[in-house]
Formats: structure tokens, sequence, C-alpha cells
């Protein structure tokens, strides 16, 4: 498979090394040379260039890529990369970097984006997935289908308990993809008997989540403590949020901020 990372910072150095020794063939488009230096010492495949500039995309071979990853420090960039990627050169998986939670809106199909992955969203989605039972968490969302990956941690009063997975109702646009058993993997199957502490792994259209959380979440929808965390129970303090810059106003237009490309 032939990857090509736009940002060659710890980002896109990690995940090129990472493709890299899975044997695959990465090149890293990074503007800044005393970056590509460190980079090239580490046996990978460097070109010092602008990767917002579609010369530098082509001279890249982005006709004859597979992958494309904008990871770079600056959302207007992964924004332009993924959409010269995905318009100019048929880049069949176009994958991006969130950097900042409010700009997530921006990436999707209309720039190009396949797959957007915000670290901030993934954090949050995992803290509480990690200290909550019986409420549904969503832990990615696909943007080339809008489908979502969502997991419920069973609680005693969940209404599957007890029941084999081909006798819960599953809407037709939702799926079962997994379900983890006391730190163990368990393939789901259609005579999989749910228990209680279950992780059960979801894929599911957006109109069909709700339908997804009656079947799977506890009808009085109370949360409880993860199993697994003995200080679930102590108070947490609260914590202001943060944001970077929008790119753009609440009404959805205005200027965006420009950036490097490191991160």
């Amino acid at each position: 498979m032939k990857v090509v990372i736009a940002g060659g910072g710890n980002v896109g150095t990690y995940l090129a090394r990472d493709l890299t020794s899975a044997g695959h063939d990465v090149l890293v488009i990074e503007i800044d040379p005393a970056v590509a230096e460190r980079g090239a010492g580490l046996g990978l495949k460097w070109m010092v260039r602008d990767a917002c500039e579609v010369s530098a995309l082509d001279l890249a071979g982005l006709s004859a890529t597979d992958v494309v990853v904008a990871a770079t420090g600056d959302d207007e960039d992964n924004l332009v990369v993924s959409l010269l990627a995905k318009q100019e050169f048929a880049v069949p998986r176009v994958i991006a970097r969130v950097n900042h939670p409010k700009n997530h809106w921006l990436f999707n199909k209309t720039w190009g984006v396949d797959v957007a992955v915000s670290t901030p969203h993934l954090l949050a989605a995992l803290a509480e997935e990690a200290v909550s039972v019986g409420s549904l968490v969503r832990l990615m969302q696909l943007e080339s289908s809008g489908a979502h990956l969502v997991e419920v941690t069973l609680a005693p009063g969940s209404p599957v308990v007890g029941i084999e997975l081909a006798r819960v109702g599953m809407p037709r646009e939702a799926t079962v993809v997994a379900v983890v058993r006391r730190a163990h993997v368990v393939v789901p199957r259609g005579d999989t008997v749910l228990e209680v502490g279950d992780e059960v792994l979801v894929l599911t259209a957006p109109e069909s989540e709700e339908e997804v959380r009656a079947l799977l979440v506890s009808p009085d929808g109370h949360p409880g403590p993860h199993p697994a965390m003995p200080f679930a129970d102590a108070p947490v303090a609260g914590a202001a949020g943060w944001a970077g810059p929008p790119l753009s106003s609440s009404s959805g237009s205005g200027a965006v901020p420009g950036g490097g490309h490191g991160g």
C-alpha cells in the first residue's frame, strides 16, 4: 500500500515509522527542511515541499496513492490537503487530523475527508467509556458513510442481559461488531448470550442510534460506575473546556487562519 503523509511532526513521524515497519511504501511531505532532515535520519522517505500545493502532491505521486493522511498541526492545511487529494487526484482514502475540536464539523466529504480523527474527542469518549456503565458512548464517526461506532457497557437493568444476540432485534442499519467480556474479545454470533458488564460495540447509521440506545441501555437511563474503576465513585473536580481558534464564525463563514505543518 502506498501512503503519503502531509506533516512531519511527532504524529506524522510516528505514523510513517509504524506504516513503514509494516511493509508499506510511505512518503512524508514536510515544509520545514530541519524537520525533514531529522526524519530522513530515521530511514524514512521525505520530500521538502508545501503539501498544500498541487505541484507538490503531483510530484509525490498522489495519482497512484492508496491513502493520504493529512497530519499537520494546522486544521486549514489539513483541509486543503484533503480536498486536493480527493478532488484533484481521486485518492481512495483520505484521513485527516483535527487539531481543534470546534473545527471538527468541517472535516467531512465536502472537504474530501473520509475519516476525521480528533484526539480531544477520542480522549473524551474513551474517558467516558472507562468510567460509566449503562450509557451509550460514541467512539468514532466514519465521514464517508456517516456511520457511528458506539459502545455500551451493559448495566444490570439492560433489557438485553441474558438474551441471545439473534433475539435482540437490532435495526437493519446497525450491527454488533464485537463484545468485550472480562478483557477478552468475544466474536458476536447469533447464540451469544449477553451478560452484565459486557462492552458491546455497535456500528450504526445515525438514524438508528437512538433505537440502539433503547435496546441496550437500562430504561431508567441511570449509568453506574465502571466495575474496573475502583475510584469511580470519588468526586471529580470540574475542568474548564478548551478550544483552539475556530476556522470560521458560528454562521459558517469567515476567514481561515494560516499555520505551519508541524504537530
